[in-house]
C-alpha cells in the first residue's frame, strides 16, 4: 500500500493541518485546541466531573488533571472539592470562560469554515458523517 492510501497517515496529516489552524486562531484567547474542548464540555455538554471531560475527549485522567490545573491557572475554570466526599471534584466555569463562549465559537466555526472551503457543502456534511462513524459517535 502507498503511503496516501494508508488510512492512519492521511487521517495525520488532515488533523495536524486542522490543529496548527485551530491552534492560531485561539491563541488570541490564550486558549489551546484541547482546553476548548474542556470549555466546549461544560458550555455545551453540562460536562463538570474531570473523569467524564476525560472519557468525552478521549484523553487520559492524568492528562485532564494537567489541563485542568494550567486552565484553572488562566482563572478559565474552577475545581470545587465536595465536602461530604473529598474525592469528588466539580469543575465549573469562571466568568472569564463563560464571557469567551460566544467569540470563542465564532472563531472555531471559521476555522471548521476555513478548512472545509475546498468542499462543498454536501462533501463536508459527508466527512463530518464519516468521521463521526470512525470516532463511534453515531
Amino acid at each position: 500500500m502507498n503511503l496516501d492510501q494508508c488510512i492512519n497517515f492521511l487521517l495525520t496529516g488532515a488533523q495536524h493541518r486542522v490543529f496548527q489552524e485551530m491552534k492560531k486562531e485561539l491563541e488570541q484567547y490564550d486558549l489551546t485546541p484541547i482546553q476548548y474542548g474542556v470549555l466546549k464540555c461544560i458550555w455545551q455538554l453540562d460536562l463538570h466531573v474531570p473523569k467524564e471531560i476525560a472519557d468525552y475527549l478521549g484523553v487520559e485522567n492524568s492528562t485532564i488533571s494537567g489541563i485542568l490545573d494550567r486552565m484553572e491557572k488562566k482563572d478559565l475554570i474552577e475545581r470545587k472539592i465536595d465536602k461530604d466526599d473529598r474525592r469528588f471534584i466539580y469543575v465549573d466555569l469562571t466568568k472569564v470562560s463563560r464571557d469567551l463562549e460566544a467569540p470563542v465559537n465564532k472563531t472555531v466555526e471559521e476555522v471548521n469554515h476555513t478548512v472545509l472551503k475546498d468542499f462543498s457543502e454536501k462533501e463536508a456534511t459527508e466527512l463530518r458523517k464519516m468521521l463521526r462513524k470512525l470516532i463511534d459517535l453515531d
